[in-house]
């Protein structure tokens, strides 16, 4: 009996700068929702490719001093 191949990794844009900004409910670094985040291991690859295509246009939600 083979042994179980290790689980594929899952794409995430998480860049370990983990703060939500009050205003807009996005996370500074990867610019997801909390919700988003803790689901994220469980969306379907579609589901998250659906969230990452929407990260770039979420950024100019978020003000730019709190960006860096």
């Amino acid at each position: 009996m083979r042994p179980a191949a290790p689980p594929r990794p899952i794409k995430t844009p998480c860049v370990q700068v983990c703060t939500v900004d009050a205003e807009s409910g996005l996370c500074l670094g990867c610019h997801r929702t909390l919700p988003e985040i803790a689901a994220w291991s469980r969306l379907s690859p579609a589901e998250r490719e659906a969230v990452l295509g929407e990260l770039p246009a979420r950024r100019a939600l978020i003000s730019p001093e709190k960006l860096g």
